[in-house]
Formats: structure tokens, C-alpha cells, sequence
């Protein structure tokens, strides 16, 4: 892990950015007099349209996970920002587009092809993130992981034993090989919902959370649009974290 920025944030908050392997990433750590070192840490999951783009609310994540005491990272997904495209992923989303516009179902082979290698691809960077991370002697476990693309968070949720719990969002397509790897899901999970999400099918977002095996799981359903999560429910998913990182 290399650093090539730093900047102090105006509530403290230490911002570094860093690069893994050629893949970028932004590691945010609390002001040193707020906390013990070392820190919990969140991973900061979030949607394929890159960390320039996602950049302000994931520092607004960040800033409320420094608040209550954590660390929070965040790594480009692959095939997002300035990392190199592959075909296979641009055809997918190509398709997706196609479908959507002619007003139709977006078929399982589409949901399949956008979303598994996108997970076989993003899991094993963001355990190797996790390794450098912890290597930090800022940093400590427990993990957390927030956000992002759902499937992502099952994927990590079954197979990282240092992920304790998860906070997940609802709002991306699931193919039905991820619901059955859900079922394997046991760590503790805060599920958030938009109600009237436009992109997403609500019943299978309920279906989903009925799969997850997990013996503490909570769905908070919000009325709204995907982009209209209010802001208290961002300080809700730390109250989670909080219960279950210290």
C-alpha cells in the first residue's frame, strides 16, 4: 500500500489516499484525540460509477463512522473510474440499458452477466485491502462493511471471517445464485430500503432479506426513490456499527 495524498478534514478527520496493487483507495481516520487507536474499521461499499464521482457521500460516511471512533475505507471497484474496462462488463451494462428502455424485465442472463464477475472480481481486492489495512497499526478489528453493491456485501459476508457485521443497501440487482449464497449469510445485518426505489423490484428485495440467514437482521424501509435516503438513516447504520464494533 502506497499513500500519495493526505489532508486534514475540518472536523479532524485524517484523509488519505492510497493505492493497493494499482488499485486506488481512500482511508479515513479519526482525529487522534477523539479515539483509542487502534480503530474499528468500515468498509465503505458503493455503486460502479466511481470513487471521483461517489467521492462526497462517501466522505460524509466517512465523517459519521470517524465520529463515533472508526476507520472507513473505500477501493475502486473494478472496471470503475480510471481502472481499465472489460468488454464483458460494457456489454452488460449495454444490455441493461436496452432493456430498460424498451420498458421490459431485465432478464436473469443480464443480471447475471452485469453483477457475478463484477463480486468474483471486487471480493478478493477488497480482502487484500483489508490485509494492508489492518497491517496498520491505526487500525484494528473489528471490520464493518457498508454500502455499495449488495451482492458484493453477501459474497464478503460469507466468506470474510473478519467482517462482523453488515450494513447493505437494497438497491441493486441480485442474481438468484446470490440469493441461495445469502442464506449462508449469519453475521448481524442492517438492510436498508427505499420503498418506491424505481430500480429496484421491491418484492425481491423482501425476498432476499427473508433469505438471509442471519439470526439479527433488521429491514429499514424508508419511503422514496433510490437517490431519496434520508440523512438519518445514515447516522442509524452507525448506531448499528457501534453496537457491534466495540
Amino acid at each position: 500500500m502506497r499513500f500519495t495524498s493526505e489532508q486534514r478534514l475540518e472536523d479532524g478527520t485524517l484523509e488519505r489516499e492510497f493505492t493497493l496493487d494499482g488499485i486506488p483507495g481512500i482511508l479515513w481516520t479519526p482525529a487522534p484525540a477523539s479515539v483509542a487507536v487502534p480503530a474499528p474499521l468500515i468498509m465503505l461499499g458503493h455503486p460502479p460509477l466511481g470513487l471521483p464521482a461517489m467521492y462526497p457521500r462517501l466522505a460524509a460516511r466517512a465523517r459519521h463512522a470517524a465520529a463515533e471512533g472508526f476507520a472507513a475505507a473505500a477501493v475502486e471497484l473494478p472496471g470503475s473510474g480510471d481502472r481499465p474496462r472489460w468488454a464483458a462488463a460494457e456489454q452488460a451494462r449495454a444490455d441493461l440499458r436496452r432493456a430498460r428502455e424498451a420498458g421490459g424485465p431485465v432478464s436473469d442472463e443480464i443480471v447475471d452477466a452485469l453483477v457475478l464477475p463484477l463480486v468474483d472480481r471486487a471480493v478478493p481486492e477488497t480482502r487484500a485491502a483489508l490485509d494492508a489495512l489492518l497491517a496498520l497499526p491505526e487500525i484494528g478489528g473489528p471490520v464493518g462493511y457498508s454500502g455499495g453493491v449488495i451482492s458484493v456485501g453477501i459474497r464478503l459476508a460469507v466468506v470474510e471471517s473478519r467482517i462482523v457485521a453488515a450494513g447493505l443497501f437494497a438497491g441493486s440487482f441480485v442474481p438468484r445464485a446470490m440469493v441461495e449464497e445469502a442464506r449462508r449469510v449469519t453475521i448481524p445485518l442492517h438492510v436498508l430500503l427505499q420503498w418506491d426505489d424505481e430500480g429496484n423490484d421491491r418484492q425481491a428485495a423482501l425476498d432476499l432479506f427473508d433469505a438471509f440467514g442471519s439470526a439479527e437482521k433488521t429491514l429499514y424501509a424508508n419511503m422514496g426513490g433510490h437517490a431519496g435516503v434520508p440523512p438519518f438513516a445514515g447516522q442509524d447504520v452507525v448506531r448499528f456499527f457501534a453496537r457491534h464494533l466495540r
